[in-house]
């Protein structure tokens, strides 16, 4: 693997998001020793991707779901919706315009809002989910449900600036039409849902009972949003039904697995990790905390992150685990664990996501582009998974972490991700997956995701102006929902540095991590008080020379999350104890 050594940002700099993401406000272009010209290019080059990528849909593909940019034609096999069962398809079904939902909130964060008015305009009039079509509920939600709710709030918040009685609520209802129809998905004796079901007919005889981690316990964003917005709250209820089954299924380690059966609550494959499978079970909780206040949410990730810290990590690399034991299991790097910096930065532990994001650079670095699967005990690609489908974790993460440290190495990235993306997948038709990474040989497909996540988050990483003054989360499709107090069970408690009881000698009095007090490390303390924490989970021994009588005089390491002891010498550490 080729090494990279950048500067690393300087502790006083890294300055993590807060948990509302108010600091997402960005700020004077050029602030950061990046340069005016050089950000607006960059911004330029971006815009012409995604325009690139949407107009030839638009030409070739629309109304159809997605792009087959080699062959410049289309596909209605929704791939990643779970592959339509075409032979029941109606004749004269033109598709879901799938990429055109997922574009919408991307062409409002690029100010394109008479594109925007045009795209509501035809979904109003077009748009239909009575169809005999077999989907898969967890692809469905994140980009169809989501991408049409996320627009509906958009349109209302820039009303103003749409033609006047343009909007009328057209794509709220078409979101709880489709709501609707995975309501019976739910209907298990464990409230967890089917993976699968029939857009027309509900749940189909003998389907499969296998459903993934990700597929239950990620629903939580859209449905709930669902119910505040329709006051229905039949979708928010059974998505946190099934999350909290989910939960009761997890392992005495807080661990959870990747596959289980939905009609008895048991588990299938009992290996984890951060990957596919799981990854956004894990960002929905922080985020299903951040717009709803719920303390529940925040129990369960905390919980959660914990155990991932302690039996996943590696270093800078994510192993992937038995939940029943904690032992390694498979050492392998996957492209969709990239969201985990991203996810950290969220949370404050900004030292730790940018060790992994520099890992991940070098990958990046060394084939041009993040392979699927990348073996790291063996330090070569995995046999079968060597393709990139122009996934956008890792630019995903990269916004975060700029946004978090201003740091103008996250801008040049960017920059290496653009040149990438435009000199390996670049087409006449628009922009292709890259089949293998080892030969860049092309694939026809152009994923939704890359103008609903890709695309939007290059974009932002040079102009944040889509986010001042505004506080957003976005889902694991991209698609931003506004953080409202209306929607909260309460606000966080607010800490202040002022009442926290610091003294200078040798006795330490924060016997909590800062994850416990709901605080952000990179924040409130590293900067007003000095505090010690180093990261979210790190409890520092009671005594700065580390020495002990008791266990109870040592704290949680910073990097593994682990519990330190006291040794016979009286020293605390990470002791190997033999029996």
């Amino acid at each position: 693997m080729r090494s990279l050594e950048p500067s690393l940002p300087s502790p006083a700099r890294l300055v993590a998001a807060a948990v509302l993401l108010a600091a997402l406000t960005g700020g004077a272009v050029g602030v950061d020793g990046y340069g005016r010209a050089r950000r607006l290019h960059m911004k330029n080059k971006v815009q012409e991707m995604f325009y690139h990528a949407y107009d030839n849909y638009m030409t070739y593909a629309f109304p159809h779901d997605e792009l087959k940019p080699l062959t410049k034609s289309f596909t209605d096999s929704l791939s990643e919706l779970g592959n339509l069962n075409l032979e029941h398809l109606p004749q004269d079904y033109n598709g879901s315009a799938l990429t055109l939902v997922e574009s919408l909130s991307s062409l409002v964060v690029l100010g394109n809002l008479t594109e925007f008015e045009r795209g509501i305009l035809w979904l109003s009039e077009n748009l239909t989910f009575d169809v005999d079509a077999r989907i898969n509920l967890f692809e469905c939600n994140i980009r169809l449900l989501g991408g049409l709710i996320s627009s509906h709030l958009l349109a209302k918040d820039y009303s103003s600036q749409l033609k006047d009685g343009l909007y009328q609520d057209q794509l709220l209802h078409l979101a709880e039409n489709l709501g609707n129809r995975f309501l019976p998905a739910f209907e298990t004796p464990t409230g967890l849902p089917y993976a699968w079901i029939n857009l027309k007919y509900g749940v189909l005889e003998n389907e499969t009972t296998e459903t993934s981690t990700s597929g239950c316990g990620s629903l939580i964003l859209e449905m709930g949003v669902l119910s505040r917005l329709t006051g229905d709250s039949r979708y928010e209820a059974a998505a946190l039904r099934a999350l909290r089954k989910l939960w009761s299924m997890r392992s005495s380690l807080n661990l959870v697995g990747t596959t289980l059966d939905v009609l008895t609550g048991k588990w299938i494959e009992y290996s984890s990790g951060i990957g596919a499978g799981v990854d956004s079970f894990y960002e929905y909780l922080i985020k299903a905390y951040i717009l709803f206040g719920s303390d529940e949410y925040w129990d369960m990730f905390h919980s959660a992150y914990l155990a991932v810290q302690k039996y996943f990590r590696h270093g800078p690399w994510y192993h992937e685990a038995d939940m029943r034991t904690g032992e390694a299991t498979h050492w392998q790097l996957t492209s969709l664990q990239a969201f985990w910096p991203g996810l950290q930065t969220l949370l404050g532990d900004v030292a730790a996501a940018n060790l992994s994001h520099r890992e991940f650079y070098n990958v990046w670095q060394k084939f041009g582009v993040l392979p699927e699967r990348y073996l790291l005990d063996y330090g070569m690609l995995h046999p079968t998974e060597k393709y990139y489908p122009l996934r956008p974790e890792f630019a995903e993460s990269t916004f975060y972490l700029y946004q978090a440290t201003k740091d103008p190495w996250y801008l040049e990235v960017g920059e290496t991700i653009i040149g990438s993306l435009n000199y390996y997948t670049k087409v006449d038709g628009g922009f292709a997956s890259v089949r293998d990474v080892s030969t860049m040989k092309l694939e026809d497909h152009q994923h939704s995701f890359f103008l609903s996540e890709t695309c939007k988050y290059l974009f932002l990483l040079y102009d944040d102006s889509f986010l001042r003054n505004k506080n957003y989360i976005f889902t694991t499709e991209g698609h931003p929902l506004p953080i409202r107090s209306a929607w909260h069970e309460k606000f966080p408690a607010a800490h202040i540095p002022t009442n926290w009881t610091f003294v200078k000698d040798e006795s330490q009095q924060i016997r909590v991590s800062a994850l416990s007090s709901q605080v952000c490390p990179e924040t409130i303390f590293r900067k007003s008080v000095g505090s010690p924490w180093e990261s979210a989970c790190h409890v520092p021994d009671v005594y700065v020379s580390h020495r002990c009588r008791t266990d109870d005089d040592c704290g949680i390491e910073a990097v593994t999350c682990k519990e330190r002891t006291c040794s016979m010498a009286g020293y605390c550490g990470l002791w190997l104890v033999i029996y």
